[in-house]
This record gives structure tokens, sequence and C-alpha cells, in this order.
């Protein structure tokens, strides 16, 4: 899937934030990957948050969130815990915060990129270990949430339709 386009939005500024980020990776194995702890760090997390094996999507949107200048949720590690930040919205669009299922407990979270009929295009952390660009089956989302904008929402905030190429991610790790 091509996903050129993000490289030329200016806003919301919390997806120019997370494209920056794409490709950086989990360190398998007993070594962390010292970028992912760092965001810990810079988030207070530093005691909860001790090694890269720990799910990591909502450290990852929080980080972000951060970088960008707007607060994250309270204990942002939980995905689920995502449902309660911003505004419920009925539509997707770029930047917004998603929220997915993973079995009757876990949760998923990530940063709406686009669509397609089955899925939507997620950009997030721990996915496939690693910053990426994956699609997640439509029904599995529980929540979409937007970010409360200092002045007015970005005029490219909008719903992106893309073609349905690609394998859909099952449990995004």
């Amino acid at each position: 899937m091509n996903y050129n386009y993000l490289k030329t939005e200016k806003a919301p500024k919390i997806l120019v934030e997370a494209y920056k980020l794409l490709g950086i990776k989990e360190t398998l194995g007993k070594d962390n990957n010292p970028t992912i702890l760092k965001w810990a760090e810079k988030l207070g997390l530093k005691k909860t948050y001790t090694a890269d094996e720990i799910p990591w999507c909502g450290l990852f949107v929080a980080y972000v969130l951060f970088m960008a200048g707007k607060t994250p949720v309270v204990n942002p590690l939980w995905a689920r815990n995502w449902l309660n930040f911003g505004t419920i919205q009925s539509v997707a669009m770029l930047g917004d915060i998603l929220v997915f299922s993973r079995g009757a407990t876990s949760g998923h979270v990530g940063i709406y990129v686009g669509e397609d009929d089955k899925a939507y295009h997620v950009l997030g952390g721990n996915q496939g270990d690693q910053v990426s660009i994956v699609r997640i089956p439509k029904a599995r989302l529980l929540g979409i949430r937007r970010t409360k904008w200092s002045l007015a929402q970005p005029a490219n905030v909008r719903v992106i339709k893309l073609n349905g190429e690609g394998l859909i991610s099952e449990n995004e790790q």
C-alpha cells in the first residue's frame, strides 16, 4: 500500500509527529530500544514502562500527543483507556485516535490514516513490533476519538478512502 500522501500532510500535528517515527522497532530479546524507553521517561512512566516487551501502542499514541502539545489520557498504556480521550466521533477522519478490541478485555490504539471497505489503515506503535501502518478490521473498532483543537479543526481532517490491498492484522504486537 502506498501512503506517500502522508509525507505532505501538515496537520493534524499528532499525525505529523507520528509519521516521523515510522520504522522505529522494538529490540527483540533481553535488550530494549532506548528510544521507546525515552518516550516513557518523557511521559513520567519510567517506573511503569520498563521494557519494550510490554505492549506499547498506548505509549506511542501518548508520546505523539505529548510532542504535538496535547495531554494524553490517564494510564495511557491501557489501550481501552483511550476511549476517554478527546471527543467521541461517529466517522473516522485523518488523525483521529481509533481504539480496537483485542480479545475480550485487551485492546489496541492507533491513528487513522485511511480506510477501505473492510479495514481502517492505522499508524501505530507495537504493530509487528514497530511503528507501522496496518489494516485493522472495522468490526474490531470500539471507538473513534478526536483531539480538541486549540483554534479550529484543520481543513485537511477528512475521510481518506484507500484500496483494500494487503494483509489485515488480527493481533497487533
